[in-house]
């Protein structure tokens, strides 16, 4: 009869503790982490970004040295004209004033009138040459401001857009971000569970759960073949000895 030895074991809660903890590993050591599952992503731009970089394209146009000519005024010409003809009115009044003065004074159609109406033409000429090319300076000059107030509201309205863009596309990250850490969670989630349960069961000081001692008796050992031969042979001879067989 096999000799039964006594061991000491852990207490049972403790040892189911352990024996589950174990079982419960190995799941894991096979299977690969999805790590596609919680790959970092990058957040798209925005369509307020988009259309602030194609605005920002067309800008050129209201750089260039013709740029005014869009903010030209179409009426220009027209008020070139009006003011002009009042112009030639009000020298024709004039001219007509200055032959009437002649007239009294008995001096018309002599030198000196016509030395005063040749200068009076001169300076008429010069003044409604002077009068056109300054209406069309201030037409420049306004066109010209018109189209530097275009390019800054352009600008201002284009960084106003990229920066509610900006906005947009970290709020957009910012929730990719979190999808990406909650799915890289999901997937650590039993090893980190299982890391505390271990954590908590390497802390488990000796002594604070009663040991159980128990009996075990191990397996007998195999017979051997000789000793097989020799159990046989020497119940033979005991059978043989019983009956008178060997004398």
């Amino acid at each position: 009869m096999a000799e039964t030895t006594s061991i000491t074991r852990p207490a049972p809660v403790l040892e189911a503790s352990l024996t589950n903890y174990l079982k419960s590993l190995d799941p894991l050591v096979a299977p690969q982490i999805n790590t596609a599952a919680y790959a970092p992503k990058i957040a798209a731009e925005s369509q307020l970004q988009q259309d602030a970089r194609t605005a920002a394209g067309g800008l050129g146009s209201l750089t260039g040295p013709q740029a005014f000519e869009a903010f030209m005024s179409p009426y220009q010409q027209q008020v070139i004209d009006t003011t002009l003809t009042e112009f030639d009115r009000q020298q024709a009044i004039q001219d007509t004033a200055m032959r009437d003065r002649a007239i009294q004074a008995g001096a018309y159609g002599g030198g000196r009138e016509g030395v005063l109406a040749a200068e009076s033409a001169r300076g008429a000429a010069q003044s409604r040459a002077g009068l056109q090319a300054q209406l069309l300076a201030q037409g420049f000059q306004q066109a010209q401001a018109a189209a530097a107030q275009d390019l800054a509201a352009r600008q201002g309205l284009g960084t106003y857009q990229t920066q509610l863009g900006q906005a947009g596309q970290a709020q957009q990250q910012a929730i990719l971000d979190a999808a990406t850490g909650a799915a890289r969670e999901a997937e650590f989630e039993p090893f980190t569970r299982l890391g505390l349960v271990g954590q908590q069961l390497a802390q488990v000081q000796p002594g604070a759960f009663p040991t159980q001692t128990v009996g075990y008796q191990p397996p007998a050992a195999p017979a051997s073949p000789l000793s097989t031969a020799l159990g046989v042979g020497t119940g033979i001879a005991s059978i043989g000895s019983k009956l008178g067989l060997f004398g």
